[in-house]
């Protein structure tokens, strides 16, 4: 399945029960040698749960992407309510599927406290537009796993490939960061680029979406609705006054296999 070019290979758990599923998630994420992906999603039917490997076999705590194609699949499976809960490492996380097949997620709260997030230094203390090297600045934000929000002037002229593994491997955050480079296109919309822990250049992260809102509204630069263009499509995304965040988009099977 595929939210906006983030793909994921999604499996049910009685089908994996067993399975050491960080070299499962290595092997079915490596494009050349397994099936391909940008992480593997297991799912459980009772309760409703989704939690998600990274390629190079790290668990996250959330997908925003990989939330709504398991929305998708456990509606395609023929789960009778439009509106319903997902549990995932980040805590439950509440969807619903709407008429046109796109998927709205109740994300929860952005988070700017270093505590909140899980980052070193005072835990009570926020990281807002801070200097980082290279002359950049950064926001950090929790979504239930951790964002670096960095605002420049071209997101296509960052040498992600170069500056995105430094980033995320900064001693401020422990557990590693996914990174985002933000482009102001206007008061509603956004342009992103995303390097993910364990995962690298992906073409979408809807968590990192939901981050780059949250901090470009908090930092005056954006509205509080706004259209973030990735590489992979858009997201429509709605931060409320609580800084509670809404995320909107698309979510797409792309075929069924079996696995040996």
């Amino acid at each position: 399945m595929q939210g906006i070019g983030n793909d994921f290979v999604v499996v049910n758990h009685a089908d994996v029960k067993g399975a050491d599923l960080s070299a499962l998630a290595k092997w079915v994420s490596n494009r050349r040698t397994g099936v391909g992906a940008d992480g593997l999603l297991v799912l459980n039917s009772n309760p409703l749960e989704m939690h998600m490997w990274n390629p190079d076999g790290s668990e996250a705590e959330m997908c925003g992407n990989g939330v709504r194609c398991a929305a998708k699949r456990f509606a395609d499976l023929g789960w009778s309510e439009s509106e319903f809960e997902i549990g995932t490492g980040a805590g439950p996380i509440r969807l619903k599927v709407l008429a046109d097949g796109r998927v709205a997620v109740e994300m929860g709260q952005a988070k700017f406290l270093r505590g909140e997030i899980g980052m070193n230094g005072p835990s009570d203390q926020e990281f807002l537009d801070q200097p980082l090297e290279g002359g950049l600045k950064g926001t950090a934000v929790s979504m239930g796993n951790p964002h670096l929000v960095i605002p420049v002037a071209d997101v296509a002229a960052v040498d992600l490939a170069f500056v995105g593994p430094r980033l995320e491997r900064l001693a401020l955050f422990p557990n590693r960061v996914n990174v985002h480079f933000v482009q102001v296109l206007s008061r509603q919309k956004l342009l992103q680029r995303t390097w993910e822990r364990g995962a690298g250049i992906t073409l979408a992260c809807g968590t990192g979406a939901c981050a780059v809102a949250a901090a470009s509204w908090k930092l005056g630069l954006a509205e509080k609705s706004v259209d973030v263009k990735l590489p992979g499509g858009h997201l429509q995304i709605d931060v409320g006054d609580d800084f509670s965040v809404t995320m909107t988009g698309p979510a797409v099977k792309v075929f069924e296999g079996a696995l040996p």
